[in-house]
């Protein structure tokens, strides 16, 4: 299992985005890699939404007509194993507690709203993940612009 997983921290280590993920709180260099390795290439992206989208933690629509429902799941349509992955990352940051986090801020405002905890785990998943996109695409799009 260590041989493998030293693969895969040295495959990782080579893309551009590597170190832009590593800095981020919560990430090791074993979900760095997962993390990196599920989503692939972010520019494929157009947008945040879209990275949430295929990380399956979108709400799920449901209305019909004047009807809108307010208690809705997450969709689940998107990769288990990157949902485990992000999961681990959100709470290695509720263990740690890093009060300079913009994800940790987030997570605590919901928890102190009184939320579910998988509400809040979710709502926290979605923030990382929009930051994430955000820091990952500004990187490579600095790294093309000096190319």
């Amino acid at each position: 299992m260590s041989v493998i997983r030293n693969q895969m921290q040295r495959m990782a280590s080579i893309l551009p985005e590597y170190p832009v993920v590593l800095s981020m709180r919560g990430v090791d260099e074993t979900l760095c890699s997962q993390i990196i390795a599920e989503i692939g290439d972010v520019q494929r992206f157009r947008n945040k939404q879209d990275l949430v989208a295929f990380a399956g933690i979108d709400a799920t629509p449901f209305q019909s007509g004047m009807f809108e429902s307010r208690d809705r799941s997450i969709s689940k349509r998107g990769s288990p194993l990157l949902r485990k992955a992000l999961f681990l990352v959100i709470s290695c940051l509720m263990q740690t507690s890093p009060a300079d986090d913009a994800v940790y801020q987030y997570l605590d405002k919901k928890r102190t709203e009184g939320k579910h905890f998988y509400v809040y785990m979710m709502a926290g998943t979605n923030k990382f993940l929009q930051i994430y996109y955000a820091r990952v695409k500004a990187y490579l799009d600095s790294l093309e612009a000096v190319a």
